[in-house]
């Protein structure tokens, strides 16, 4: 039985652009299209590499500012053959409603039937801006609870990937096991739990483009593989691949979805990369568990970490420490890391 991946990148315009001034457009190009290495550039290699993923799109900016930048995020995902599932993130509500101070940022900051309305409003706008009626939602931040499953379920939508064992359980409140992996049946749901791994503390370290180095990815997929989980869910975003402010490549990040891109191409026969529609999850397997941690692997993707952000997030701090001996040694772990 092949392992089947979920390649998933949330798609949005962000908060972050937004709170300094930007409009639509300058938003959607540094959240969507930063540094060239957004959006288009994510289409381009999967295309190139022959794979499938889910492309999450929040369509609540439009109360804002209408549907154009919805559009403008849908439509070359769909021109290029892949798919289009909900994303939403609350804040949006709220400044539509000229509540900047106090807005609400997480989807469980409301109650039940809030929720429904929220979700079924951004459904309504995600299908006005072109995109076919969506099966999955995944929520901002992974904020969900039992009522966002409820609210799916009398929605009609199938599936729900806002289980993140991570950051559970906080924004992601779901009442389920933080470890848990496998796809699950709940309140008439699917739940499709973002994939972890193993932290050297015991702890849980989601399988996220920013946040594994490209030997825990690939450890990570060849774990699943061997121990046949039905699943991968992989969450990647469409401003990952740049720095915070959108000016920059981060050359860490991007090299890390383009290995991952060519390890799922080299691995398709035993990991195929698959989409929501048309699922297949009549008997998943049961029992998976995360990859259990290794000291090495760990420490180099820690140093790994430390170097990504001295040289692509405070570059004078990172310039001030060249001549620092540790400086060194992180560039050592880095190098063996295949960097």
């Amino acid at each position: 039985m092949a392992t089947r991946v979920l390649l998933t990148i949330d798609t949005e315009l962000t908060w972050r652009h937004f709170a300094k001034g930007a409009g639509w457009r300058d938003n959607l190009a540094l959240s969507c299209a930063p540094a060239g290495v957004g959006v288009a550039y994510q289409l381009a290699q999967l295309r190139r590499h022959g794979l499938k993923a889910c492309f999450f799109v929040d369509p609540m900016p439009a109360l804002v500012y209408g549907l154009d930048p919805v559009r403008h995020m849908v439509e070359p995902i769909l021109a290029a053959g892949q798919e289009v599932q909900l994303h939403l993130h609350s804040f949006w509500h709220d400044l539509a409603r000229g509540r900047r101070d106090g807005a609400r940022f997480e989807l469980t900051d409301f109650n039940a039937l809030e929720q429904r309305t929220l979700i079924e409003t951004a459904r309504a706008l995600l299908t006005a801006a072109g995109a076919p009626p969506p099966v999955a939602f995944r929520s901002g931040s992974y904020a969900a609870n039992a009522d966002t499953l409820a609210a799916l379920r009398q929605l009609g939508l199938k599936y729900d990937s806002s289980h993140n064992g991570a950051e559970h359980p906080w924004p992601s409140a779901l009442p389920l096991d933080p470890a848990l992996i496998d796809p699950v049946a709940c309140d008439g749901v699917t739940e499709i739990p973002v994939s972890q791994i193993r932290r050297g503390d015991g702890g849980l370290r989601p399988f996220q483009i920013c946040a594994l180095s490209s030997e825990e990815m690939a450890a990570a997929l060849r774990h699943a593989a061997s121990n046949r989980h039905s699943l991968v869910t992989i969450v990647c975003h469409s401003f990952e691949l740049a720095t915070r402010d959108g000016k920059r490549v981060n050359r860490l990040v991007r090299g890390r979805f383009d290995r991952l891109c060519a390890f799922l191409a080299e691995n398709e026969a035993a990991m195929p990369t698959a989409c929501f529609a048309g699922l297949d999850l009549a008997a998943p397997a049961k029992g998976a568990r995360p990859l259990p941690a290794r000291a090495l692997r760990t420490a180099r993707r820690v140093a790994e970490q430390a170097w990504g952000t001295a040289r692509y997030e405070k570059p004078a701090v990172g310039a001030a420490l060249v001549a620092v001996p540790p400086l060194a040694a992180i560039e050592e772990l880095v190098a063996l890391a295949g960097l």
